[in-house]
């Protein structure tokens, strides 16, 4: 019986989508391009999609040039207070004086490590102005991060009461609202006052640091940080240059943002002289523009406070500067920790008419190797409309391939750990946005094609979704499962890794955990009717829990992808190795990947061997779920 055409993914970059119409990548392999495969095992892709974009495109570039004509015009109110006299310090010291009064009584215990994993994390973020509803969805990424520490509340920052950074171990302030004379500070004067009192870690991100400075005093900021924010700006006269790379613990960390579409890195002046503290560049912006390599800190330290020039939650890809960020959370959390670095293998799309030859080929070397390793299967192959079978329509469980159901057993038997991977990986008898063929398509999302320029777009959540849809269509996979004799999968991974906040909650009912990159949607932090239009795309660096209250299991560095599909390139061995090599910037973080078995052994040995030279170790995804 020759093999269904197969549609492949490579993997999805973490983005933030607006609307829609936003830019969202495809990966899956179009009819055309998918027949170069040969017929090799089975259908469908990995659960990963690429996006080239972030933000929605135009609306990264209003957002660009509002914030850079905001910084524009604090430079030219800067420059028209010239030869005013500042206050004095003898002034500044009373003014403050007066604050510090004002807020005592004030406990300020001293900062201790929490014990792992119980770590508690402030989490404050924007939400005023015309892009306000951005600083739910930032702050729903670094929440999902610190979900690796333990708890995490998240605020907008006009909520902070004084005090309130004392009873949390360490606070993060995502300033991605400009605030200026067209539009009032709302962040609190109490929250500038904590943060230069007392010695708690502060992480601070983005934009509105001079207005601490110009809240507290810039004399005080200066004697307590040694830069200033007032004379620092994203765009050094020059404009905002070109910042390609970010360099970061000996790695080189990636910066692709398109042309008209970056906002800039604020370049903080640094002071010189007796009296200053000396800050400490923690990871340096590389400025690449007119082919000469200029470097300014990226991410600066003084202090309490842990400053970052930009938000690295867009346009973001797995070797990306967002890396970073991944690992400086454990200077404020959980300093203590142990440098390790783990690697997880999941061989997917695993279906009714996948290639037992070739599965056993993987298990056998991967046994070999002594790795253990997750299998996503699809219990049920459904071409309702016959697109791969001359217009027959066909339907084929697992119980109906014994010589399959034998073969994950052995895999089962070697190391391999049972997960889900949907109950059909396609949805109903339409294109999703492919052909309705189980792997090609999407189960729980909707989905097309833009016939101008190739790209696989969102559409939303399908009609019928609900919990009770959701957990129908969980149901009947296990169920499939076990008539034909297969343990309980422990594991899910959402079918092309997208879902609807219904969707995510049911799979966290019927799971230990899920192994995926996941979307995460507006509405999920305020309370607020969930907007399936505006949403995050994340993927992690090691085991979180998510605003969802799920245990998210790492896959961070792509897949084996030999050919372009849609808007995006193809993926070799050496891609992989070099994403692993960038991730050993996270202090324990993992090379998580994932591999389609209708490719032969021969890259996989390449992929494992590579990251294994790297100083990875392999382990059971299920080792992770205690």
């Amino acid at each position: 019986m020759s093999q269904p055409r197969r549609r492949t993914r490579p993997a999805w970059s973490a983005f933030i989508a607006l609307g829609v119409a936003a830019l969202l990548g495809g990966g899956l392999l179009t009819p055309g391009t998918a027949a170069a495969r040969d017929g090799l095992g089975g259908v469908g892709g990995s659960a990963n999609l690429a996006h080239t974009s972030g933000i929605q495109g135009q609306n990264t570039k209003a957002i660009a040039s509002a914030a850079l004509k905001a910084d524009a015009e604090r430079r030219a109110q800067k420059a028209t207070q010239r030869g005013v006299r500042s206050p004095g310090v003898q002034q500044t010291v009373k003014k403050l004086e007066k604050l510090r009064s004002e807020a005592a009584p004030r406990p300020r215990a001293k900062a201790q490590a929490a014990p792992p994993g119980q770590a508690k994390a402030l989490v404050l973020y924007d939400n005023a102005g015309p892009f306000g509803h951005l600083g739910e969805l930032y702050a729903m990424g670094m929440a999902n991060l610190g979900g690796r520490f333990g708890t995490v509340t998240s605020k907008p920052v006009q909520e902070y009461t004084s005090g309130m950074i004392e009873t949390f171990d360490t606070t993060v302030y995502i300033g991605s609202t400009y605030y200026n004379a067209s539009l009032p500070d709302a962040v609190p004067q109490d929250f500038y006052l904590d943060v230069l009192l007392s010695d708690r870690p502060v992480i601070w991100m983005g934009q509105n640091i001079w207005n601490m400075a110009h809240s507290i005093s810039l004399q005080e900021f200066e004697f307590k940080y040694g830069w200033d924010p007032t004379n620092s700006y994203y765009d050094n006269g020059a404009g905002i240059g070109r910042v390609s790379k970010v360099e970061y613990k000996g790695q080189t960390l990636t910066r692709r943002i398109p042309d008209g579409q970056d906002p800039g890195i604020l370049r903080p002046l640094i002071k010189q002289g007796p009296g200053y503290p000396d800050p400490t560049v923690v990871a340096t912006a590389v400025d690449t523009d007119g082919g000469v390599e200029k470097r300014f800190p990226w991410a600066l330290r003084s202090g309490n406070l842990t400053y970052i020039g930009e938000l690295p939650f867009t346009f973001v890809s797995e070797a990306d500067r967002v890396v970073a960020i991944h690992d400086l959370l454990f200077d404020a959390l959980a300093p203590q920790t142990a440098e390790q670095h783990r690697a997880l293998i999941r061989i997917e799309d695993i279906n009714p008419l996948s290639d037992t030859t070739r599965l056993r080929a993987i298990a056998d070397y991967l046994k070999s190797q002594n790795i253990a390793y997750g299998i996503n299967v699809i219990p049920v192959y459904s071409d309702p409309k016959g697109s791969e079978n001359n217009g027959i329509p066909r339907t084929v469980r697992l119980q109906q391939r014994p010589a399959l159901v034998n073969t994950i057993k052995y895999m089962l038997a070697n190391g391999a750990v049972l997960m889900n991977h949907g109950y059909t990986h396609q949805y109903g008898n339409v294109d999703n946005p492919y052909n309705g063929v189980t792997g090609a398509d999407f189960e729980f999302f909707r989905a097309h094609v833009n016939p101008a320029n190739n790209h696989v777009v969102y559409d939303g959540p399908v009609a019928e979704d609900s919990t009770a849809w959701a957990q129908g269509r969980v149901d009947a996979g296990l169920n499939e499962f076990t008539r034909a004799g297969l343990p309980r999968a422990k594991l899910w991974t959402t079918p092309h890794y997208a879902g609807s906040a219904t969707d995510y909650r049911v799979f966290s009912q019927n799971y230990a955990a899920r192994l995926e990159r996941s979307l995460y949607f507006a509405g999920t932090l305020t309370g607020q009717p969930v907007d399936s239009t505006r949403y995050l795309g994340q993927f992690f660096p090691y085991p979180v829990t998510d605003v969802y209250g799920t245990k998210v299991l790492p896959e961070n560095i792509g897949s084996y992808e030999p050919v372009a599909s849609n808007q995006n390139p193809p993926r070799l061995e050496a891609d992989l190795i070099a994403n692993a090599k960038a991730n050993l910037a996270v202090r324990d973080g993992f090379a998580s990947f994932y591999y389609h078995p209708f490719h032969t052994v021969a890259p996989l040995k390449t992929i494992v061997e590579g990251i294994q030279a790297l100083g990875y170790t392999f382990v059971s995804p299920e080792s992770l779920l205690s």
